[in-house]
């Protein structure tokens, strides 16, 4: 790459980085969820994925990242601590060389006692934006996932 053609003013500037926005919002919303999530001992990562679970039949591991919009390993180390807990499983799947991966009896408990919790962090997200944007927000993050996954 051509150093001469790069604008240190305009082009390393932080502002000027949609992930570095994008990254420093999700961590701050984040950080709302997981405050109202705490008392249960639960990150909304962990949340989301017991949701998603919550009323599958047993999912292929595989399958399941890729509902998530993760890689295999990454969900595979954010699954541990869901069966330390023992709120999640892995049993066998459809062939016997694959995993799949269930909510528990304990784990379907701790994701209904979780709902109200999320719910107020839905709220006090909706009370310092408001309805209006959080609305809006979340159909240009929709809008912006298909689009960037067409294009990969």
């Amino acid at each position: 790459m051509n150093d001469s053609r790069i604008d240190a003013a305009r082009d390393l500037q932080p502002s000027q980085c949609t992930l570095l926005r994008l990254r420093r919002t999700a961590r701050r919303v984040t950080q709302i969820y997981d405050h109202h999530l705490a008392p249960l001992g639960l990150r909304v990562t962990q949340y989301s994925l017991l949701g998603r679970l919550m009323g599958q039949p047993p999912m292929a591991i595989g399958s399941f990242a890729e509902i998530m919009g993760m890689d295999r390993t990454t969900l595979t180390r954010n699954i541990r601590p869901l069966i330390r807990a023992g709120w999640v499983e892995l049993v066998a799947g459809d062939d016997r060389r694959q995993r799949a991966i269930t909510l528990t009896a304990e784990g379907k408990a701790m994701f209904r006692r979780a709902v109200p919790l999320w719910r107020q962090a839905e709220g006090t997200l909706r009370a310092a934006v408001g309805t209006d944007a959080v609305i809006e927000l979340q159909h240009l993050l929709d809008h912006t996932l298909e689009r960037v996954a067409a294009s990969a």
